[in-house]
């Protein structure tokens, strides 16, 4: 990091399937560069070369029930830390804040969770893989897993991935994730904002931009 530059901030959003996860990271940086910010929006799994190949084994309807829960985990680890060398890191050393669409708690609640693997083992990965980068402010879009579920199907047809498939992923599965997310974030409130994602887009919005400006400039709470 260049000598007097202050540190960037890392922003990530996390949330059960259908949750609008993508829509609310996008209109949150959007909000943040008329704010006058840099901002380096990406996403997981993706956001390099290799993330976008990794997610489309990863996401591949297809592929549903071929892969076990631990390769899942290795695949996802081995994508975010190349993500973390080529773009997360350096945006935050020169000062950027880094709006991302998943991180490494979505493994933790996903493979841990809900596919049971041990959160110890998860965490060691996670710290391998990241080199200890963890996001300074999560926002959960918490919602049912029907709503959530009812959302996906009736979006663009083929639209659906691997995880959201009923024939590899059912819904108690997804009931765990969720449940694995709660339970993160109530864990550490400090860093966790749990915001009601089961209403209309814009007042998600609005409550995301509120969490976030209180965060990055304590004090203006409501504005």
């Amino acid at each position: 990091m260049i000598e007097g530059r202050q540190r960037g901030r890392f922003i990530t959003f996390e949330g059960p399937d259908g949750s609008g996860k993508s829509t609310q990271a996008e209109r949150l940086a959007a909000t943040l560069r008329a704010d006058g910010l840099d901002v380096v929006l990406t996403r997981e799994p993706g956001g390099t070369p290799l993330g976008e190949r990794v997610r489309a084994v990863l996401l591949d309807r297809d592929a549903a029930g071929r892969h076990s829960a631990r390769a899942d985990a290795l695949l996802f680890s081995a994508a975010r830390a190349q993500h973390v060398d080529d773009v997360i890191e350096p945006a935050l050393a020169r000062g950027a804040v880094v709006v991302c669409d998943r991180y490494a708690d979505s493994t933790a609640a996903y493979q841990g969770y809900g596919s049971g693997l041990p959160l110890d083992q998860l965490r060691a990965l996670e710290a391998f893989a990241t080199r200890g980068v963890r996001p300074d402010l999560v926002i959960l879009l918490d919602l049912s897993v029907e709503a959530g579920m009812a959302r996906r199907m009736a979006g663009e047809p083929g639209s659906v991935n691997r995880f959201e498939s009923p024939d590899a992923f059912d819904t108690a599965y997804h009931e765990r994730v969720r449940a694995g997310f709660l339970e993160l974030a109530g864990a550490e409130p400090a860093r966790w904002r749990v915001v009601d994602a089961d209403r209309p887009a814009d007042e998600i919005a609005h409550d995301v931009v509120v969490a976030v400006r209180a965060f990055l400039e304590p004090g203006r709470e409501g504005r």
